[in-house]
């Protein structure tokens, strides 16, 4: 097999091991386990745990579906009052608060608009470009996606932020083997896809946000055989959106195929141009080979895999001139033609032609 494509072939070995309680299967193989693992693991995490954090991640699962949120709201509602007078009490009283400083500022942020005024996640078709309004994503901190970009490649810091965390423990949703390797798969704090996760292989490798052969193939497999439809991958390389430097995909179920997946489109057999340079693959290791080609050129990309496909975007770097502050923060989402805004203004006068200038700024 040639060196570059070695890497990329799953094979997964039975080994020996001293027996342990199993773990639960991997929510990841059918769609009614994981709407019903998602929706119990929310619900039990706002019962059990009053911490800003996890309200935070609460709040913003249910606001993104319209089903949680009527689960949820109460609940939501009496904890928001309860953390608001905890709060409020311990900066007047000059107690220190022990939560992290990005809960607390985004809770600060939550509190100044009130619950009741709370927007919950709206979407709309502009053209052939899913665009959606979710007003508390705007809060999320912007960790590395702020960082100016130098390199694919940095090295992993194990003092910054990542999914190793002890305090990220109760965002996990589930975590075992899958696809023959030990995985973690966390909510997604602030969502913007539906059953959104951050599904981390291998955490305890430590692997900086930069895709191998090996973990490409992985992927490719996960979305081939997973048997629920709709599941797919994206993946935001360093200088693409991504916001932590720990290897992971994100997970999500799409019933309706993202716009990048339009057959009307030249990547995908069609006649119209993408407003970008996009590229569809349909076997892993041919997309390998421009992976490598990237990596080599330092060249940032999203990535999208859905089953027995890749939809792979070069582009600009997220601090290049070309862009404008609004759409600095675009990862996979945006390039795959579902942009998500944060004020009613920009949802309801966003149109196709304005989405699509944005987007021709990203070509490299």
């Amino acid at each position: 097999m040639p060196a570059a494509t070695a890497g990329w072939h799953h094979t997964a070995f039975a080994t020996s091991r001293p027996y342990r309680m199993p773990t639960p299967p991997s929510p990841l193989t059918s769609l009614p386990a994981l709407e019903s693992n998602f929706a119990d693991g929310l619900a039990a995490m706002l019962e059990s745990d009053r911490s800003l954090g996890v309200y935070i991640l609460v709040l913003a699962n249910a606001a993104y579906d319209p089903k949680l949120w009527s689960q949820l709201a109460h609940a939501l509602s009496a904890r928001h009052a309860e953390l608001a007078a905890a709060l409020t009490d311990a900066l007047r009283n000059g107690r220190n608060v022990t939560e992290p400083d990005d809960d607390v500022l985004v809770f600060l942020k939550l509190n100044t608009i009130g619950f009741e005024h709370l927007g919950l996640m709206e979407s709309r078709r502009a053209g052939p470009w899913d665009v959606m309004f979710n007003p508390i994503r705007a809060l999320r901190p912007p960790r590395i996606s702020g960082v100016k970009f130098d390199s694919l490649l940095r090295p992993f810091d194990r003092t910054g932020f990542h999914f190793n965390k002890p305090f990220l423990a109760k965002e996990v949703l589930w975590e075992g083997t899958l696809a023959g390797k030990p995985v973690r798969l966390l909510y997604n704090k602030f969502p913007f896809a539906r059953l959104h996760g951050l599904l981390v292989p291998e955490p305890q490798r430590e692997m900086p946000q930069y895709l191998t052969p090996e973990l490409h193939g992985w992927a490719w497999h996960l979305c081939a055989h997973s048997g629920m439809p709709g599941l797919c991958l994206g993946y935001n390389s360093t200088g693409a959106g991504a916001s932590v430097n720990h290897l992971h995909f994100q997970s999500f179920v799409q019933t309706n195929p993202l716009p990048v997946k339009d057959p009307r489109f030249v990547h995908n057999g069609g006649s119209e141009p993408y407003p970008l340079p996009c590229r569809r693959f349909s076997e892993p290791a041919d997309a390998w080979f421009e992976l490598d080609r990237l990596h080599e050129n330092n060249i940032p990309y999203n990535l999208i895999y859905s089953k027995n496909c890749l939809h792979l975007v070069a582009r600009v770097p997220q601090d290049s001139d070309k862009l404008g502050d609004a759409c600095r923060g675009y990862g996979w989402s945006e390039m795959a033609g579902a942009v998500t805004l944060f004020s009613r203004e920009d949802f309801e006068r966003t149109s196709a032609a304005k989405f699509e200038t944005e987007l021709n700024c990203f070509a490299p």
